[in-house]
């Protein structure tokens, strides 16, 4: 009988691609390499960021916004200033209910050393204790969320 042996790198089928906690902090390359701690929350469909002064303008003949992101909960001085090309505006329901319209941008995403493209609407969060919500269609195909752990990728630079 010959006998297969596995190396590490062969995924089990059903087996999770990565393991995250509950909250995880992330890194948004192309919004100033900004690093934030997210929620990770598989109750939300979509993503969200703090954003402030969010401002769309158009650029060659395409749909574009600025917005500023302030990444650190409880700090306001901390400012990024970005710009993004706008996917779509989308209606959103909130947890309480509410509806809003809100800017959807792609951008990617690193969590630990995985790096994958999601779509991001921009809100104010100011009254959330997470700065950074990470809804379930942005997890990378395969995630397991693990809700008793946090921080259980390695923290991005």
């Amino acid at each position: 009988m010959v006998r297969k042996t596995r190396s590490k790198s062969d995924a089990q089928p059903g087996a999770p691609s990565v393991v995250i906690g509950w909250r995880e902090w992330v890194c948004l390359p192309d919004l100033g390499g900004v690093r934030v701690k997210a929620k990770i929350d598989t109750g939300a469909r979509t993503s969200a960021i703090h954003a402030w002064k969010i401002q769309p303008f158009e650029k060659d003949g395409a749909s574009w916004v600025r917005f500023e992101l302030h990444p650190n909960q409880d700090d306001n001085k901390t400012r990024i200033a970005c710009e993004a090309a706008v996917l779509e505006s989308r209606m959103i329901k909130s947890s309480n209910g509410q509806e809003q319209r809100r800017y959807v941008i792609r951008t990617p995403l690193r969590m630990g050393p995985y790096v994958w493209p999601i779509e991001l609407t921009l809100t104010r969060r100011d009254e959330m204790g997470f700065r950074m919500l990470v809804g379930r269609t942005a997890l990378k195909p395969g995630a397991l969320v693990n809700p008793s752990k946090s921080f259980l990728c390695p923290t991005p630079a």
